[in-house]
């Protein structure tokens, strides 16, 4: 990943900065206990786990961890408070590691067929606009669907996106039936050869039960007027909101199917921990994370990067 740290004015850089709040809170009180200690006794466990915890890295992560450095102890291999730091590193590397997945491949000459899904928020019409850039910037089609057709304002910001990316828009009026959006997006992309839709859909909680069913009909649309469709159905999350970003993933992936995750707002939080969290409990590939408002502030997710930024 040595290109990410040049390219952009530097990705690995902006990363880090916006890590910045997550690493005071994490990695720096860490230091603190581990480096502050003369003995790894039962107190240094409590206190480690107490701002694991607080981190929301989530207490499946903290407990295995907790247990993988006690019997690094029991074998004598924790001589210095290095080793106990390269831990926790190794271990947030791994579980990263074990759920990283290479996106589904986009086929020239097929239309590549992306869902959206996630609350109200979290920053969704943002992150279509930003993915669109970097798929044409790969060279590639785009065209962007308002199938959040119950704000008018999501159309508008789609709008704009589409302006400044150079992508076409399909929309309907207010209040249109989102899947029937989708069908005159997949009809229009098939005209014009496109090679990448790009699905942005309401995220209205209030009305869940009416929410999935809507996102279920529009699966099933697109599945049937573009086979394989959706290639990938992207959860948005926004990582401010900490473990509430579980439980969101949670709910969409048992109702609808979510093949990958895009973290956003990595910049704006101390709790960047959750990343961990979601990929240990959740098993789902991360696939993009967003550390700030400029159009290339979303990189693919790469695990070893996202650490040593981290650390």
């Amino acid at each position: 990943m040595v290109e990410n740290r040049k390219e952009g004015g530097g990705f690995f850089d902006r990363l880090k900065k916006g890590l910045a709040k997550t690493r005071q809170n994490l990695v720096r009180n860490v230091d603190e206990i581990i480096f502050g200690e003369k003995i790894i006794d039962s107190r240094l466990f409590d206190d480690l786990e107490e701002i694991l915890i607080a981190a929301d890295l989530g207490p499946v992560f903290t407990n295995d961890l907790i247990e993988e450095i006690k019997e690094k102890l029991r074998r004598n291999e924790l001589g210095n408070p290095e080793v106990l730091r390269k831990a926790l590193k190794d271990r947030m590397t791994d579980i990263l590691r074990a759920d990283e997945a290479p996106a589904p491949e986009i086929v020239p000459g097929r239309i590549h067929a992306i869902m959206v899904v996630g609350v109200n928020g979290t920053g969704k019409t943002t992150t279509i606009g930003k993915m669109a850039h970097e798929h044409k910037r790969e060279g590639r089609s785009v065209m962007l669907v308002a199938a959040d057709t119950f704000r008018a304002a999501a159309i508008e910001q789609l709008e704009v996106w589409g302006e400044r990316v150079g992508a076409p828009l399909i929309k309907q009026k207010m209040g249109a039936d989102p899947s029937a959006v989708v069908y005159d997006a997949i009809k229009s992309a098939a005209a014009q050869k496109i090679g990448v839709l790009i699905v942005d859909t309401a995220g209205r909680l209030h009305t869940k039960v009416n929410l999935m069913e809507e996102l279920k009909k529009m699966k099933r649309v697109m599945g049937r007027e573009l086979p394989g469709a959706p290639h990938e159905v992207l959860l948005v999350l926004d990582a401010t909101t900490g473990q509430n970003a579980v439980s969101q993933a949670k709910m969409f992936n048992d109702e609808i199917g979510v093949t990958g995750i895009v973290l956003t707002k990595l910049d704006g939080t101390a709790k960047g921990g959750i990343i961990i969290r979601i990929a240990r409990e959740l098993k789902i590939p991360i696939r993009y994370i967003g550390v700030g408002e400029e159009i290339d502030d979303l990189k693919p997710f790469n695990s070893e990067e996202f650490v040593n930024a981290l650390f």
